[in-house]
């Protein structure tokens, strides 16, 4: 790997750590169906804008699997984190979005009916013992709602196990960057009803509107087109290697401009966690 890619892979974990960094900061004044539908729906502004600089043509044809992939990948997992963020903080979800690969593993066992090799059920047992120690011995855990929000991040961590077996096994002819623009405006268009339906909880202020642009922009958009071409320079399986730096800002971020409080379980969980997920993906 190049230092140029690298430096790329550095900072797509910065950007996505500082994504539930910003989820806290905005969910509070939005609540979660505000703050997802701004952020998909200004990101799918921002790609239709890239898409039509580089002159890409949107491919219609592959309207299923921009659907599908737009729910599984990026609304409900994206509301998931939303409602978490009301009681959870940034350093645990980030964390805990780290099993996402676990779940792709046993998602692609079952349906290729096909035991997971011994290594991938090792990574499996290890990342729920991860997730025991984190949450177990966290004092978060105990305030109210605080189970929901986990049982939210685990809920969104396997939309992205679906929809990365979905992907594998239904969308691989289509090319990455119509993937990432076509499934926001299909996240957009079936969030549509929901937006519509509710309003904010109160009016946002200047740094509200700052962090659902960041989130839009930066963590979203950008973030994608940063994550694609990682993938065509260096291949997936390296560019999967984010996962294991993404907690590591994700805890960061909350401890500078949060003042979250990092325990040993969090690092202990944490470092579990990564070990399982390095077990299933290396």
């Amino acid at each position: 790997m190049t230092f140029a890619n690298a430096t790329r892979l550095i900072l797509l974990a910065a950007i996505w750590g500082a994504s539930f960094l910003f989820m806290r900061i905005a969910v509070p004044s939005l609540g979660p169906i505000w703050l997802i539908s701004a952020r998909i729906g200004l990101a799918a502004v921002f790609l239709g804008l890239v898409a039509a600089a580089l002159k890409h043509r949107f491919d219609w044809q592959n309207w299923r699997e921009y659907l599908f992939l737009g729910l599984f990948n990026t609304a409900l997992p994206f509301l998931a984190y939303g409602f978490a963020a009301r009681t959870l903080n940034a350093s645990m979800m980030s964390i805990l979005n780290a099993t996402a690969p676990i779940w792709g593993a046993v998602i692609m066992a079952l349906l290729m009916r096909k035991m997971p090799a011994r290594k991938v059920c090792l990574g499996l047992l290890l990342g729920m013992l991860g997730v025991a120690v984190l949450v177990g011995f966290d004092r978060i855990s105990t305030q109210s709602g605080a189970i929901l929000g986990i049982l939210a991040c685990l809920g969104a961590t396997l939309c992205y196990g679906i929809a990365s077996a979905y992907t594998k096994l239904k969308a691989q002819h289509i090319a990455p960057f119509q993937v990432a623009h076509g499934s926001m405006w299909g996240a957009s268009l079936l969030l549509a009803p929901l937006f519509l339906s509710s309003q904010p909880l109160t009016t946002p202020t200047p740094s509200v509107w700052l962090a659902i642009i960041a989130l839009a922009v930066l963590c979203t958009g950008f973030a994608y087109l940063l994550y694609f071409r990682l993938v065509r320079e260096i291949g997936a399986a390296s560019t999967l290697t984010v996962t294991f730096l993404i907690p590591v800002f994700g805890v960061l971020w909350g401890a500078v401009f949060l003042g979250e409080h990092i325990g040993g379980n969090t690092i202990a969980g944490a470092m579990i966690i990564l070990l399982g997920t390095a077990l299933v993906c290396l």
